[in-house]
């Protein structure tokens, strides 16, 4: 008994199914990162001004501290 595969897919069709799996990983990635900040401004709002101070971060610089490096700030 022999096994063939055959590909019925165009290269064009093969293009756009790569192209949806890229972009669905990319939103995964993007969701996960979000959700991790968030997890950190909430971890980091739990904590005490002198806590905080101790890390060089204002109550109200929090936000702008977790995404320093998204905002250039």
């Amino acid at each position: 008994m022999a096994f063939t595969s055959t590909s019925d897919f165009s290269p064009r069709l093969r293009a756009q199914i790569d192209a949806f799996f890229v972009a669905l990983g990319q939103g995964v990635n993007a969701f996960v990162e979000a959700r991790s900040r968030r997890d950190e401004i909430e971890r980091l709002q739990l904590m005490s001004d002198a806590q905080l101070e101790r890390m060089g971060i204002t109550r109200d610089g929090i936000v702008q501290h977790v995404f320093r490096d998204r905002l250039c700030l």
